[in-house]
């Protein structure tokens, strides 16, 4: 397969990233998960570190392959996601297949994020950012990150449980352990001075097939409708090519979305890639 390069290079800053306006409607973004080294789809809930990963799909082709995919389709926005540890030589193999790229998240920290920013576009953290033994949120960690990598090349993955009826909170640890950081106007407020794109996991509903979390994906816009610089990817539950109607319909195109399980290319049998792809272009 022939490798690719998406950044623009120029004498000064050879790996700046391509980037691209606020979305105006809503778009299919694609995701690679990696676990143990290979791209599979397995249920949220289930990464426990006592309880066997619960998997729906597991790839016998490369990381590589599916980079290209997206490469060659113009499916912009892409993430790998290193799901737990020996994930790192799968990530690069994807991430150098077309450097600049895809998204990586999975480990970040203020150690690495240079590292891996030589080959994706942008990082993304979650854990990092709150204390392993309070859970906590540490805004502090987020300025230096944001510092360090830029805020344009910077993703803070907002995965998170419901707690109550309208309430979610973020949970670290592979969507195990809530954190004291809920999802609101003012937590995306205050987080949008050090970055501009959000990823949100609804643990609850990975990788199940059984639908979006409508009240989720509503509540997201009315969230940042006062942010229009942002942009959010949810992720969880989509089940058909209809839930991009349904979500440009409930954030009235502000929320992009991928899919998982249920996507052709990841054994699925609900969803068909190349209406993804067709919606993206037609839209």
């Amino acid at each position: 397969m022939t490798h690719r390069t998406y950044y623009i290079a120029n004498a000064t800053q050879p790996n700046t990233t391509q980037h691209f306006p606020p979305p105006t409607m809503t778009r299919f973004v694609g995701c690679i998960d990696l676990h143990d080294g290979q791209v599979k789809q397995i249920v949220g809930s289930s990464l426990q570190e006592t309880k066997k990963v619960t998997t729906n799909f597991v790839s016998n082709l490369p990381p590589a392959h599916y980079a290209q995919l997206y490469w060659d389709n113009k499916v912009t926005g892409c993430h790998v996601i290193k799901l737990g540890p020996n994930n790192d030589n799968a990530a690069l193999e994807a991430l150098k297949q077309c450097p600049g790229f895809l998204q990586v998240g999975g480990g970040i920290n203020l150690d690495n994020c240079q590292y891996w920013l030589q080959y994706a576009s942008k990082v993304i953290v979650t854990s990092v950012l709150f204390d392993k033994k309070s859970y906590q949120f540490n805004r502090d960690t987020l300025a230096k990150l944001s510092q360090v990598c830029g805020k344009d090349r910077l993703v803070v993955d907002l995965s998170c449980k419901r707690v109550s009826e309208k309430k979610w909170v973020v949970a670290m640890n592979k969507w195990q352990t809530l954190t004291d950081l809920e999802l609101n106007k003012e937590t995306f407020t205050e987080l949008c001075e050090y970055t501009d794109e959000f990823l949100v996991h609804a643990a609850d509903v990975e990788g199940l097939c059984n639908g979006i979390d409508e009240d989720l994906v509503a509540c997201l816009y009315e969230w940042t409708v006062d942010l229009p610089s942002v942009k959010i990817v949810y992720a969880g539950g989509a089940k058909s090519v209809d839930d991009l109607k349904l979500v440009e319909k409930l954030s009235h195109g502000r929320i992009d979305i991928t899919y998982g399980s249920s996507l052709d290319i990841f054994g699925g049998s609900l969803v068909k890639f190349q209406d993804c792809v067709d919606w993206n272009r037609n839209h």
